[in-house]
């Protein structure tokens, strides 16, 4: 699934090719995505001036004269920017035709993607007013993690990937990170020191900021609104090397499942 970086990456791609252009239309060739466009959105966009796309968590926001769409890439998800709408390939579910005809398409294999309009403030709707700071914002402190983990039994790798204490820090760049602060994925969240979460806090902004600034991981589907992949998988520590020797210390990289996830670490390294 894309991560926060893939989806900063995508942001950052299609934001200055669309910020201005007024839309033409919005054809939808298949709604039956994670849940079903709504019929009326294409007549909700036609006409409307796009002002801004933003991003909260994983979710894209395109900002509009009267209203906000909330764009998710869901598992398999992926936008590029083209001229005209053209011939569509086989999962092309989505085109946002702009009136300088800038087309915007989404591509979702698996279609687990979602599209969301509302006319309320964003930050209200149900699916973003529950989410915790952005990890790249000066929110995320020790103060706060510290803070929010007391008392927690649950071990730390799932504490931070919940999106209700920090939104955005998916599988990969949770074993990153917790591999960068030293920290072993299965201590319990609420046993984690006040200094340890200062490591960890800034271990999380670091790893995030060098995805972002090298386009993200490509694992599978995802490639940038560009077309081109991310390359921050060839700077992976720990994740997806399971049996290969630590860059740290040399000692065989480890792999145990956590929350139905796999989570990598070195036992050496982590503790």
């Amino acid at each position: 699934m894309p991560e926060l970086p893939e989806v900063e990456t995508t942001r950052r791609g299609v934001a200055p090719r669309l910020r201005g252009t007024r839309v033409r239309r919005l054809i939808v060739r298949e709604r039956r995505l994670r849940r079903p466009v709504a019929a009326g959105l294409g007549a909700a966009l036609r006409g409307q001036t796009l002002r801004e796309v933003g991003r909260r968590g994983k979710y894209l926001l395109f900002r509009f004269d009267h209203g906000c769409l909330l764009w998710h890439l869901g598992m398999s998800g992926s936008m590029r920017i083209r001229r005209g709408p053209g011939e569509p390939g086989r999962h092309d579910h989505v085109d946002l035709l702009m009136e300088d005809d800038t087309c915007l398409r989404f591509r979702d294999p698996r279609r687990f993607g979602a599209l969301h309009y509302t006319v309320a403030p964003p930050e209200r709707h149900a699916l973003l007013r529950g989410l915790g700071p952005e990890p790249l914002s000066a929110d995320l402190t020790a103060d706060y993690l510290y803070r929010r983990s007391r008392g927690r039994r649950r071990n730390v790798k799932t504490f931070i990937m919940d999106s209700r204490v920090v939104v955005g820090v998916g599988n990969i760049y949770a074993s990153e990170s917790l591999f960068a602060s030293g920290i072993h994925p299965r201590r319990r969240a609420g046993r984690v020191s006040r200094e340890r979460y200062a490591r960890l806090a800034a271990a999380i902004q670091s790893v995030l900021a060098r995805a972002v600034a090298m386009g993200g991981t490509t694992l599978r589907d995802f490639v940038g609104g560009d077309g081109q992949p991310g390359y921050f998988r060839h700077k992976l520590a720990v994740y997806g090397r399971a049996g290969e020797p630590c860059r740290g210390c040399g000692h065989a990289i480890r792999c145990l499942r956590l929350g139905q996830r796999s989570s990598y670490y070195c036992g050496r390294c982590q503790r």
